[in-house]
């Protein structure tokens, strides 16, 4: 009798082939971004200006398969910003990971997607949000998707690498979640998580990741990209912290 392979063993697969197992549509593009610029790397545009914004997405373009933002930090956003944000992503073929955790009702939620300042929906590929408000939060994020005409890809919280999160506390909170995913697939692309917490039919970005392990102040927990992409097999795109030095160059770290 064949061996049985675990479910949640590590995937042979290209990123191309891979698509096929991915109902989202954000989702598949993404594996075809991967797989035509051979990246998974996402790069964490923790930046407080506009302009140092879309430096950074000009420098990094290239390289990378997403660029994550929090717009929410960024002191003189304008009705602009995330167009000429878009141009860049074009340009360079990346997706936008707008990095807001949705946490609120399904009607909230709409006007904080799709209105407001920012206007995420009209400029954002990919948006993540918190499970604990439930599956309305999903159904409020494609309604502002639609608002702003565009597909929209949806992470789902699963586990957290900052030190005493409750996500990785209490024993439902991730089985919960990934059942929340499956029962939206074609909405829910993958999972912020540490490890692979479902199957092939969704990708998973971890936070977190930085060439050197460690922590910070504030209790955030660093793992290598070795250790998340090659040890632990577990992550589809790793969140690499970058930063603009003081000496107005780009520096990974």
């Amino acid at each position: 009798m064949p061996e049985q392979k675990d479910a949640k063993e590590p995937s042979r697969k290209t990123y191309g082939k891979r698509t096929d197992d991915v109902a989202n549509p954000v989702g598949k593009r993404l594996l075809q971004i991967m797989g035509e610029k051979e990246s998974n790397l996402c790069v964490a545009a923790d930046v407080s200006t506009k302009s140092a914004l879309l430096a950074l997405a000009e420098e990094v373009g290239p390289e990378i398969c997403i660029l994550k933002t929090h717009a929410d930090i960024i002191s003189d956003w304008d009705a602009s910003t995330g167009a000429e944000l878009g141009e860049i992503a074009d340009k360079h073929n990346f997706l936008i990971f707008e990095d807001r955790k949705f946490a609120d009702i399904g009607n909230t939620v709409v006007g904080q997607c799709a209105g407001g300042v920012h206007r995420i929906a009209e400029w954002a590929h990919i948006v993540n949000a918190h499970s604990v408000a439930g599956p309305g939060i999903i159904q409020g994020l494609l309604k502002a998707a639609e608002q702003a005409g565009r597909e929209l890809g949806i992470l789902l919280l699963a586990e957290m690498s900052s030190e005493g999160n409750l996500a990785m506390a209490c024993p439902d909170y991730m089985p919960k979640t990934v059942d929340m995913a499956k029962s939206n697939s074609s909405a829910v692309l993958g999972f912020i998580s540490q490890n692979k917490v479902a199957g092939d039919e969704f990708l998973y970005l971890t936070p977190g990741v930085q060439l050197a392990p460690g922590g910070d102040a504030l209790g955030q927990q660093y793992n290598t990209p070795h250790k998340v992409c090659v040890h632990n097999q577990t992550s589809s795109v790793p969140l690499i912290v970058c930063v603009l030095s003081d000496r107005g160059f780009l520096s990974f770290s």
